[in-house]
């Protein structure tokens, strides 16, 4: 569910392993749900079961995976194989089990992907990059994600203020983890949680950017 769930999938992989399952991902990786549950039915699987789990910071909700599983139900033409979604997130490995054990089918009638609230452009007047290369990953850009993610919600800002997105490689990668403020063209290296919240404090309320990890342009 989360994009720290993709720098987990080989652990991922092993724990469906022990289920005879597979995985897939709602962002940030392959194979997305939409094209597994296409595999699934292609293959001629009659039922589909999905458990959530979310290893990571900041999750969409348990609701998505039933809108996507239904959004592709809908969509699908030809055999289309009963979809049943644990009723609960598992938030470790361990609870993937336990939410097998609550399951609830789609009808098909769950909402869709749009909504009145997802038609424009927020009015953010910053948009924060924070990078989720290997390299990045590696070096523990999820938390510099989770740190200033909750440093902007404790502020009260939301994305009509700073628009949060997570990206692929950045490219100065020997800064690892990169993170870039738009349209400022303020580019940091090395931010790791305590940077980060800096970041929020100090450039993105205060418009005094972090010198210090500041990348030179």
């Amino acid at each position: 569910m989360s994009v720290s769930d993709v720098d987990r999938r080989d652990e991922l992989l092993a724990a469906a392993d022990r289920h005879h399952a597979g995985v897939a991902f709602l962002q940030m990786g392959d194979p997305s749900l939409s094209r597994e549950l296409t595999r699934l039915a292609d293959a001629g699987a009659t039922t589909i079961s999905l458990a959530g789990i979310s290893l990571g910071p900041l999750a969409p909700g348990q609701s998505w995976l039933r809108r996507i599983a239904s959004h592709w139900w809908r969509e699908r033409a030809g055999h289309r194989p009963v979809i049943e979604v644990a009723t609960r997130l598992a938030s470790t490995i361990e609870e993937i089990e336990v939410a097998l054990f609550d399951l609830k089918p789609i009808s098909g009638a769950e909402p869709g992907l749009t909504s009145t609230a997802w038609e424009d452009v927020t009015r953010h007047r910053r948009q924060v990059l924070i990078c989720r290369g290997p390299r990045c990953t590696a070096r523990g850009s999820d938390e510099t994600a989770r740190a200033l993610i909750l440093g902007l919600m404790e502020a009260g800002l939301g994305d009509h203020d700073v628009l949060v997105t997570h990206t692929g490689c950045q490219f100065p990668c020997n800064q690892a983890p990169v993170v870039s403020v738009q349209p400022d063209d303020v580019w940091y290296g090395g931010v790791d949680p305590g940077a980060a919240r800096r970041i929020v404090s100090d450039h993105l309320l205060a418009d005094t950017p972090v010198e210090s990890r500041r990348l030179p342009r």
